[in-house]
């Protein structure tokens, strides 16, 4: 029998995040992006925590994104830019 290599939890917590140019209403963003971003961690999991728990300050060279979307659309374009810094792509401070 093989080990399962799936962590029984996994906590993303993300202290501030900062929506500079952006009218879409704050707390529809916030329940978009956390929907989104539960979603692809069971999706794909944490690739930067396979060995075990990681701790990232901060994530950086992620793509921009266009001022006009709806708040559902941030939402999920932010969720999966954290999701790609999780996954290994872009600029990782520990």
């Amino acid at each position: 029998m093989g080990v399962n290599r799936r962590p029984a939890a996994i906590r993303v917590e993300i202290g501030e995040l900062v929506l500079d140019g952006f009218r879409a209403d704050p707390a529809r963003v916030s329940a978009a992006f956390e929907r989104e971003l539960a979603r692809l961690v069971r999706l794909h999991g944490v690739p930067l925590a396979a060995d075990g728990a990681v701790t990232v300050d901060a994530l950086g060279g992620l793509a921009p994104l266009p001022a006009g979307l709806s708040a559902r659309r941030l939402g999920q374009e932010l969720a999966r830019a954290v999701h790609e810094g999780l996954s290994g792509h872009g600029e990782v401070t520990r």
